[in-house]
Formats: C-alpha cells, structure tokens, sequence
C-alpha cells in the first residue's frame, strides 16, 4: 500500500481555533482560553475546599455525642459531601480535557450530570419533597442515563 493512500485522518472541530487569520477573532479565541485555565485554577482552589470541609464535617459527626457513631442523617451528610467534591472533580475533568483537546466529550459530561442527579437523589427527604419532584428528578435521572447509554453503545461501534 502506498504511504500517500493513507485515509484521511478525522476533522475534529475546534472551537477557540485559529479564526482563520483573523486577528481580532485569534485574540479572543486566546482571552477566553486564558480564561478557562482560571477557572480550571479556581476549580482546583474549590476540590480542596471541599475536601477540607469533607474533613470538617465528618470530624464535627464523629465527635457530636453519641461519640464515633454516625446516624443515619449523619451519614446522608457525609456522603452529600463526598459526592460534592467527586462532582467538582469531574468538572475540573471537563475543564483541562477541553483546554487540552478544545474538544467538549460529552459523554464525560453526561456522566458528570449523572454523578450530580445521584447525588441529589441519596440526600433527599423524601418526607419534605412533594411527588412531583420525585418524578421530576426520575425523568431526568431516566433521560440521562438512556442519552450515557446511547452514546456509550455508539462509541463502542
């Protein structure tokens, strides 16, 4: 086979390109990836927040009498934080793969949105929330996980 018979490799759009020459436009394509690296930056500033106040609200559960022991609000609590810090995790994952590729994947994004409506659903009180918003939250949460399954089936193909 011949080296210049080679198939074309697959176009991936970019969004902040070049601008085609344009200065004005390659300018601002340049400002607003410096603008997400601050936010990648003040991301990063926030995962450690979060994982301080993960600390902090597990030490202030533990030592609340009965000493060591967590009740079961107690734990929702806990785990609403860990999910908290997971999901700002995953956004930050969001971030550096488009400053990296310029490229939105949205199947990490879907999962990120999924990660998020789990979260939501493990910490609600389902003796304060009116049934609507229980079917409001399983439609989406049903809505994102048959659109992560369709693109999942159609990346494997």
């Amino acid at each position: 086979m011949d080296p210049d018979d080679k198939a074309p490799a697959v176009a991936v759009e970019k969004h902040l390109g070049e601008g085609n020459g344009d200065r004005l436009i390659t300018g601002l394509n340049t400002a607003i990836r410096q603008a997400i690296r601050v936010l990648a930056v003040l991301m990063v500033i926030v995962i450690f927040l979060s994982v301080a106040d993960v600390a902090f609200v597990l030490y202030e559960k533990l030592w609340e009498p009965p000493l060591l022991l967590l009740n079961l609000n107690d734990i929702f609590v806990v785990f609403a934080s860990f999910l908290a810090v997971l999901i700002a995790i995953e956004i930050f994952a969001n971030i550096t793969l488009y400053l990296r590729d310029d490229v939105i994947l949205v199947r990490l994004v879907i999962a990120t949105a999924l990660m998020a409506i789990a979260r939501k659903v493990i910490v609600l009180d389902f003796n304060t929330v009116q049934p609507e918003y229980l079917y409001g939250t399983g439609a989406v949460l049903l809505a994102l996980g048959v659109t992560y399954w369709l693109v999942a089936s159609k990346a494997r193909t």
